[in-house]
């Protein structure tokens, strides 16, 4: 006998973006339980970033972004915040934070092509971390809609490789994130 595979439905991509803060006990497979609990609804984790607790080494924080229906994923968050090693769990979607990407951009760039680029990457802020004969390496920190509209432009010098974090976030004020 053999049993039917249910199909998750594709999450529409006007779906909000939900910033999720994760504190967790830093444990092999802690990960891939939180991961584990978006695959098992279907959604996809469309950024992740890990990274240690600076104050207590047995911590790291995950800040993981991803596109859904707030029901569903408020539903999500509190199944997370019940696995074992995760302390807490919380979304900040709509909540008065700092958000911030980086990006590392090579660029095909000719001698003759370089003024241009060099001024859109002062208009961003951007700052040039390697130069070769032929190439540049960018890099630019903000906002997603920031690096977005700084790759739109730089693109048509030939862009060659992109490297983009995922998006990390902190509370406003006396909340902790």
């Amino acid at each position: 006998m053999s049993a039917a595979l249910a199909i998750p439905a594709a999450i529409p991509e006007h779906d909000p973006l939900h910033t999720i803060s994760v504190l967790v006990r830093n444990q092999p497979g802690v990960l891939v339980r939180v991961a584990l609990v978006f695959a098992r609804r279907g959604y996809n984790i469309e950024s992740l970033v890990v990274s240690p607790d600076p104050t207590d080494a047995g911590f790291s924080r995950m800040t993981i972004t991803s596109r859904g229906a707030p029901e569903t994923l408020e539903q999500m968050i509190r199944q997370v915040a019940k696995l074992v090693d995760v302390v807490h769990a919380i979304d900040h979607t709509g909540q008065s934070a700092v958000e911030t990407e980086i990006a590392l951009i090579k660029l095909q760039a000719q001698v003759t092509e370089r003024t241009e680029i060099l001024q859109i990457a002062e208009h961003y802020k951007a700052k040039v971390v390697d130069c070769g004969p032929n190439s540049l390496i960018l890099r630019v920190t903000g906002g997603s809609e920031k690096l977005d509209s700084f790759i739109s432009l730089v693109r048509p010098f030939g862009l060659v490789e992109l490297v983009r974090s995922g998006k990390i976030l902190m509370t406003r004020g006396p909340d902790t994130t």
